[in-house]
């Protein structure tokens, strides 16, 4: 038995590093896509007179975020208050939490926090705005609330401006709470394939929530501001001139299922976020099996695909996740010669980014194949 340490885990990669060396399965950002997705959508806001504030959710990581902020984000959104908490400390300050808070302890959590920036939340019940007022009194801070409206999605926010209307009631009796606006978001627009189709959907939840704001006007109330959208309908509802401020998040790396949308119009991003694998079993010669499965991708919007030459791969073919292992076959039509041989690494777009970036602690990032930063995906597993 020998007396020397125990081995430590090596980093998967260190600035320097080639691409081919980074040990797998690991998280990976190309930068250059990376920086051109952030400054298209910067400069889109900016054109249209339009706040942004990117989600954090998707990415969890406060590098990303800072970069964000850097070319003129306003603030970010979190989906947990847990979420906010990496960002804080790394001195992003401007933190809208875009969901409610979900009980005592959450909205004590997050009182405490915005004794330290400028907080905001959302709230559908008038039992949020209780517990919102009493955690922001024991603290000594302050909040601006969002009352969330439903435009469609069937899943958070009240269904009328009478409902709006109570919980301003409900809000003016705590002079610590502020009415922030109305969040006004719709998920599955962001998903509809067909362009025409997408601008359609997205119109309709604007005129949704246009109706809403102009009835509040009618009763005397003005709404600073109106938070929404996703990267999905960014460009439609940029144009609508209902929204102040829109939330994308994926686009900083997008993914096999925001790839599967005819992007139509002029605003386009590009797959900067890939799964690095490396071929561990070539098997019976038809088919390969690479070191990253369920538990280095997430697969709720498909299987990932392979990225060869720039390029989604029209000779390979990732067949099917296991825990520890994918398995790779040549695509329809491709010879299995087109397989790569024990050893290689492959470059995947996983299907849905915001949980693949929950999977992994750290994000390799890449300029020109070489590994320049590595930067923690500081709030994964963050969704209390």
């Amino acid at each position: 038995m020998t007396t020397s340490p125990l081995p430590t885990l090596p980093p998967a990669a260190r600035p320097g590093d080639a691409l081919s060396a980074i040990d797998t399965p690991a998280l990976v950002l190309d930068l250059a896509a990376f920086e051109r997705n952030l400054d298209r959508m910067q400069a889109a806001a900016s054109a249209a007179g339009v706040a942004l504030r990117p989600h954090a959710k998707a990415h969890k990581t406060p590098a990303i975020a800072l970069a964000q902020l850097a070319r003129g984000a306003v603030g970010i959104c979190c989906q947990k208050v847990s979420e906010a908490l990496p960002f804080l400390q790394a001195g992003i300050t401007s933190i809208h939490i875009s969901n409610q808070p979900g009980g005592p302890a959450k909205c004590a959590l997050l009182a405490g926090m915005a004794r330290h920036g400028r907080f905001s939340v959302c709230v559908d019940h008038p039992q949020q705005i209780a517990d919102l007022a009493a955690a922001t009194a024991a603290a000594g801070s302050t909040l601006a609330v969002f009352v969330e409206i439903d435009i469609g999605q069937g899943r958070c926010g009240v269904a009328d401006v009478p409902a709006v209307l109570r919980l301003l009631e409900a809000m003016a009796a705590h002079p610590q709470l502020r009415f922030g606006g109305l969040q006004a978001y719709h998920g599955g627009v962001q998903h509809r394939r067909s362009h025409a189709e997408r601008g359609e959907a997205a119109r309709r939840a604007a005129d949704r929530t246009a109706a809403v704001v102009a009835a509040l006007g009618a009763a005397g109330v003005a709404c600073p501001v109106v938070t929404g959208g996703g990267t999905g309908s960014v460009e439609f509802d940029l144009a609508s001139g209902v929204y102040t401020e829109v939330q994308p998040g994926s686009y900083v790396g997008m993914d096999g299922d925001y790839g599967r949308n005819d992007a139509g119009g002029a605003l386009r991003f590009e797959h900067a976020l890939f799964v690095a694998c490396a071929v561990m079993s070539t098997g019976d010669g038809r088919r390969c099996t690479v070191d990253a499965g369920l538990k280095s991708l997430a697969v709720d919007s498909g299987l990932p695909t392979v990225w060869q030459d720039g390029a989604h791969s029209a000779a390979l073919a990732y067949a099917a996740a296991n825990d520890e292992h994918g398995i790779v076959r040549a695509a329809e039509g491709a010879s299995p010669a087109a397989l790569p041989g024990l050893g290689e690494r492959l470059l995947l777009v996983p299907g849905h980014c915001d949980p693949t970036f929950n999977l992994h602690d750290q994000l390799v990032a890449v300029r020109g194949g070489v590994v320049e930063a590595i930067w923690p995906v500081a709030a994964r597993g963050l969704s209390r």
